[in-house]
């Protein structure tokens, strides 16, 4: 059994390996009856999950939510009826099936895009697709007429990080413009409001749409939103030739709000020692969310379903053989909004609670309809973006790979950007992992051989819109995740031993490619500011 460790420290070991360039070989004790070839208790309930669980039961719940959403303003947002639905649909379940479930209410800023336009009046009129940055700042009705001026692009991706790049006298009364990169949304706007700026734009600085937040109303200083890199490219030309002028109108609605995280927990197993699995149940106000985060939170909750069955937790004389370490599901609200929920959660634990959080096993979008299987880079093995997880998250990474290729699929990594509800477990030094299948970036040609489906195509065309709806799924992508989350959730619940495994270092090939984590969404933080 593992022992909460003091460590709580992004792992060294893994940087010292790939220095080294030799791999580790895994140095487990097979405990007897694992050494004569029987199976091991954490792996019989984990095949046991992994048969009972899939898309057909998880589907059932995605058109649940489906319903909720479609009849409730056609969204399941933080602070929304369609969301507080979700929960008591979600806990009324669990609650029934032996867990003690907690509805964790807590205060926050709902809000609302009313308008959100930018479009190029000179030299050259026409229109530009902008998403304002949740918590932004409003612009008056009807927008602000100004001038564009850029902000220098940093050799170091760094642009717009210092108060240094915003001469007062080039960007007082402007539209500040300003690549992505190295720190946060917030910091970017902050420091173009100090220089007199009226307003910025921020382009991404890879393929794709731009969704941001500013994290919290109160960072908020001018209104603020985000273009692709092919229009931010474009606006970029335009003013390094001359004076560019737009119309930028960007307007949210905010207002105070409850909303609950859902909270469920096994009666049985160590408190000393417990196994957390979560996902997000909140959808963007624009539409029900299906995709994001329905099928993760459907994969959680049916595995949750499946758990309490095969132990028993509703029965007067739960089985003879309960699972050694306590197991936590839980539907974190207000994801969308800047990972709200997952970081109140968190916040508000004791150094001794968080202490006993084992492990945090995370899943966010995990059916998307032009799917890729990523599995978080716990190791950093394939040196992208932020570097490893807490000591104990290559060992999850290990497992889940492990566990996807034995079904004849083939993972790569994404980066831990800490841009998902694993972010605030990361901080505090807690084990995490998960899987991903793709948000707004862009599946490359090898990804295509690799998975099927298109190449130069987002992997979820829907990803914040409308039309992310019960056909905005796809199956198999949704099956193979559902079963990580049985297959995990059954080895962990007997044994966290393995997160002191030694792993084998090896880069997954070809890495994110152009899209894994570095497209994942609701940033507030930079890929390469964590």
């Amino acid at each position: 059994m593992h022992a909460p460790q003091k460590r709580r420290r992004r792992t060294t070991a893994a940087l010292a390996v790939a220095a080294l360039a030799t791999p580790l070989i895994i140095a487990t004790t097979a405990s007897p009856a694992v050494a004569k070839g029987k199976p091991s208790e954490g792996e019989k309930l984990a095949a046991q999950l992994v048969k009972k669980t899939g898309q057909a039961n998880g589907m059932k719940h995605l058109r649940v939510f489906q319903s909720i959403a479609m009849a409730h303003d056609k969204n399941r947002a933080a602070g929304s009826r369609g969301h507080e639905l979700s929960a008591r649909y979600a806990g009324t379940l669990l609650k029934a099936a032996g867990y003690k479930v907690t509805y964790q209410d807590f205060d926050f800023v709902y809000r609302e895009t009313v308008a959100e336009k930018l479009k190029v009046l000179s030299p050259e009129e026409r229109d530009v697709a902008i998403k304002l940055m949740t918590y932004t700042k409003s612009t008056p009705k009807g927008g602000v007429e100004a001038e564009v001026a850029e902000v220098p692009r940093h050799p170091e991706g760094l642009t717009g990080c210092s108060a240094d790049d915003f001469a007062p006298e080039d960007f007082t009364g402007k539209v500040a413009l300003i690549q992505r990169g190295g720190c946060t949304f917030a910091d970017k706007q902050a420091n173009a409001a100090k220089a007199g700026a009226v307003g910025a734009v921020i382009y991404n600085n890879t393929a794709g749409e731009l969704n941001g937040t500013l994290g919290d109303a109160d960072a908020a200083k001018i209104p603020t939103g985000g273009i692709s890199k092919e229009h931010g490219d474009a606006l970029s030309a335009e003013v390094a030739k001359g004076a560019v002028k737009v119309n930028l109108e960007l307007i949210e609605f905010q207002e105070t709000r409850t909303t609950p995280n859902v909270i469920a927990e096994t009666p049985t197993g160590d408190k000393n020692n417990v196994v957390m699995v979560g996902a997000h149940l909140d959808s963007v106000t624009d539409g029900p969310g299906i995709n994001d985060n329905a099928s993760g939170s459907a994969g959680v909750l049916e595995t949750a379903l499946q758990y309490a069955k095969a132990t028993k937790l509703n029965h007067h004389k739960p089985h003879k053989k309960q699972p050694k370490n306590q197991v936590r599901f839980a539907l974190w609200t207000a994801e969308e909004i800047g990972l709200q929920g997952s970081e109140h959660y968190v916040e508000n634990l004791s150094e001794k609670e968080r202490e006993n959080i084992a492990l945090y096993l995370n899943f966010d979008m995990i059916a998307s309809p032009n799917y890729g299987l990523f599995v978080y880079d716990g190791d950093d093995s394939d040196g992208e973006g932020a570097g490893p997880g807490p000591d104990g998250s290559a060992q999850i990474e290990y497992k889940i790979n492990k566990f996807i290729k034995s079904r004849g699929e083939q993972p790569r990594g994404t980066d831990f950007s800490g841009r998902s509800d694993y972010g605030p477990f990361i901080a505090v030094g807690i084990p995490s992992g998960g899987t991903f299948t793709g948000a707004e970036g862009v599946k490359t040609e090898e990804q295509a051989k690799l998975w099927g489906g298109k190449a130069g195509v987002a992997y979820d065309e829907c990803y914040h819109q409308a039309c992310d709806d019960i056909n905005n799924v796809d199956k198999k992508a949704f099956d193979i995740n559902m079963k990580v989350i049985a297959h995990t959730v059954g080895h962990y619940a007997w044994d966290t031993g393995s997160l002191q495994d030694e792993v084998p270092f090896a880069p997954t090939s070809g890495g994110t490619g152009s899209g894994g984590g570095l497209h994942e969404h609701h940033d507030h933080d930079e890929p390469d500011a964590k």
